[in-house]
């Protein structure tokens, strides 16, 4: 099926692998590197890590620039159905600044192989890979830098390990501790999701960012060839904790006491005004959670993925972060 994705023809080669675990082997998908060539402002390097315990032998994806021993790493988490793309913007800002960046895919997304079954996808699995990630590289003075999916994960990260973390810059996402009603803005995603499974990616980012290019919004398709590379995209959104007792509710309610009390590192906020789920009124509910963080910064034409005018925030997180 092609998704309206102009590389798809290069990327039609479909090759199933499988890894072999201690229980059941994982099939999994392997995105052709041809569906990655010429991507706009995009010209990084590629890493690749498989030794990560819970990756059992899949390979995941991440970008690391700037030196090993800069003062500062920052650790750039995406959310559904994006990937380390979202951050092209950001990315030079944190360098030029002689920094280090940090920016992994989550297995389903990106560069990452891409589990068959949907199954596969879990809260406890994706948090651990990261936390795994971040033991394997050995990050210090991180400022964590949060959105979506990487933001519901990522904000459980630093109780585990507060020591590593310096300052965090929050953007459009939601802790999900099981206790309120999904909200409505979300609902209305995940039914989305359920009824079109296969839908552009690419026109969903156009869409919310008309002042993004054609390739551009071709880039956030690449990871996916066919319908068959799209488990995590339709995953995702049933794994957000709905009540109590799903998985993540319990991590989510102690990450809230962790922020709300623990937390000794800098913040700073920004919000995309025009995003229909995480609107600004949800997000002052987070800020004022994050014990010390200020106002937000607010982008008025930004919507959900407000990574997309990332410029301005990435300066601004530097000046008030570094």
């Amino acid at each position: 099926m092609n998704l309206g994705n102009p590389r798809s023809e290069r990327a039609r080669a479909r090759f199933i692998h499988t890894v072999n675990t201690m229980h059941n082997p994982i099939p999994f998908l392997r995105t052709p590197d041809a569906a990655f060539a010429d991507l706009p402002g995009y010209p990084w390097a590629p890493c690749f890590v498989d030794s990560l315990p819970s990756l059992d032998g899949l390979r995941m994806h991440y970008l690391d620039q700037g030196p090993k021993n800069a003062p500062v790493t920052w650790l750039c988490l995406h959310g559904n159905p994006a990937w380390s793309y979202l951050y092209r913007l950001m990315i030079p800002e944190f360098l030029a600044a002689g920094h280090r960046v940090v920016a992994p895919d989550m297995p389903g997304f990106g560069k990452s192989d891409k589990p068959l079954h949907d199954a596969q996808h879990s809260f406890t699995w994706h948090r651990q890979l990261l936390l795994e990630l971040v033991e394997h590289l050995d990050l210090r003075d991180i400022r964590l830098v949060v959105q979506d999916w990487g933001g519901l994960l990522g904000l459980t990260l630093p109780m585990e390990a507060a020591a590593r973390y310096s300052a965090l810059l929050v953007m459009n996402t939601y802790l999900a501790t099981g206790e309120a009603p999904l909200p409505e803005g979300f609902v209305q995603w995940r039914t989305m999701c359920r009824t079109k499974p296969d839908f552009s990616i690419g026109r969903l980012f156009g869409r919310g960012n008309p002042q993004m290019t054609a390739a551009e919004c071709a880039a956030y398709d690449a990871p996916f060839p066919s319908a068959e590379y799209r488990a995590a995209t339709r995953a995702f959104p049933e794994m957000v904790p709905a009540d109590s007792h799903a998985d993540g509710a319990e991590l989510s309610r102690r990450a809230r006491e962790f922020w709300a009390h623990a937390w000794s590192g800098r913040s700073m906020m920004a919000v995309g005004a025009q995003d229909p789920v995480f609107h600004p009124a949800l997000m002052e509910v987070l800020r004022s959670s994050i014990r010390g963080c200020p106002p937000p910064m607010v982008i008025g034409e930004g919507g959900h993925f407000v990574q997309e005018h990332g410029r301005a925030i990435a300066a601004e997180a530097v000046r008030l972060l570094a």
